[in-house]
């Protein structure tokens, strides 16, 4: 697997509960990347670091795996970096 969909990486790694708040967050601009907002289509690849805002608070995050499935908090670690 090369690429996952912006709004499905996120639900995956336990950032939002569901695909659709996920989408929503894009839309609305609280996903970025490069200083540029993502779309829920866009995809992120291996490597790839990205912020999202929730309130008040920026989390900058960096892709280290990727998978389409929702993962068991333990397992994120291993998938997503939290670099903030």
């Amino acid at each position: 697997m090369a690429e996952v969909r912006v709004d499905k990486y996120l639900w995956a790694m336990r950032i939002y509960k569901t695909r659709s708040i996920a989408a929503d967050a894009c839309k609305n601009g609280r996903i970025a990347m490069n200083g540029v907002q993502l779309k829920p289509s866009r995809t992120f690849k291996v490597g790839d670091t990205f912020t999202v805002r929730k309130g008040p608070i920026t989390y900058t995050y960096r892709v280290l795996q990727l998978t389409e499935n929702r993962l068991g908090a333990k397992l994120v670690p291993e998938y997503l970096r939290d670099c903030t």
